[in-house]
């Protein structure tokens, strides 16, 4: 099958989760796709509608979140540059959530079937995939856990670091200074608080000289102490999954089997 650049991304996220060969490689590049250019606030995707596709982020934000009754919206994830959005949806063919985008993006929508198909064959794949969907999970707990029981500042601390680490990994800035893409609504909406107690709580942070904020810029002006304010603890973003030699048995294992 022809191969394009357009999957490289996916590619290299996949490969960062579990070790594929080339052919493997091959094989994910060459996934029939469309890429579309969606704008600030379009959506990708939304609650109730039939997903036949799942979405590589090629560039750009994105967020997932769900519209309760009284029209207030939870964003229980944010999505960057060469994350997997939706992999769920080759076979949820329902979405159970929206996907919005937060900037004006570059997306890869890949048919869920032929994702399904892809997995079928070629075990390290199917591994790679399901771990992508499990680091997720282990997002998601996290998230639940940081607005659930943790204080605004404890929470706000806390998505900082984490954008901090996942944008440094994604090679788009460093861990102490980075582009926020996100309003003070917005981050009231992914962390449970108002936009004025996501704008005081900020405020806070800057006092204690933890951060400093140029427009939608932060820098991060301690990273040890604002982690400990945040209780923030990376393990569950899975930054170095693909090191773990119990996986790398898993997909030799794999391959034993076919």
């Amino acid at each position: 099958m022809p191969q394009t650049p357009n999957l490289q991304l996916l590619v290299q996220r996949l490969d960062a989760l579990s070790p594929l060969d080339a052919d493997d490689k091959a094989a994910i590049a060459a996934l029939p796709h469309t890429l579309k250019t969606v704008r600030a606030h379009e959506y990708i995707v939304r609650e109730g509608a039939r997903a036949e596709n799942s979405c590589l982020l090629r560039s750009g934000f994105a967020t997932r979140h769900k519209i309760v009754a009284d029209g207030g919206r939870q964003i229980v994830s944010v999505h960057m540059m060469g994350d997997m959005v939706n992999l769920q949806n080759s076979l949820l063919k329902t979405a159970d959530h929206s996907v919005q985008a937060l900037t004006d993006a570059e997306v890869a929508l890949i048919p869920g079937t032929a994702i399904v198909a892809l997995a079928a064959t070629r075990p390290a794949v199917a591994i790679a995939m399901w771990l992508d969907t499990l680091v997720d999970g282990a997002i998601f707990r996290e998230w639940i856990a940081n607005v659930g029981r943790r204080d605004a500042r404890a929470r706000t601390a806390h998505v900082l670091c984490e954008f901090a680490l996942r944008q440094e990994k994604a090679g788009l800035a460093t861990r102490n200074q980075y582009d926020l893409p996100m309003t003070q609504e917005q981050l009231g909406d992914a962390l449970g608080l108002t936009s004025v107690h996501v704008n005081r709580t900020l405020k806070a942070l800057e006092a204690a000289r933890l951060i400093a904020r140029d427009k939608r810029t932060v820098t991060i002006s301690d990273w040890d102490a604002l982690r400990k304010v945040g209780d923030f603890d990376p393990s569950y973003l899975f930054l170095e999954l693909a090191n773990e030699t119990d996986i790398a048995r898993a997909t030799e294992a794999s391959y034993a089997q076919h």
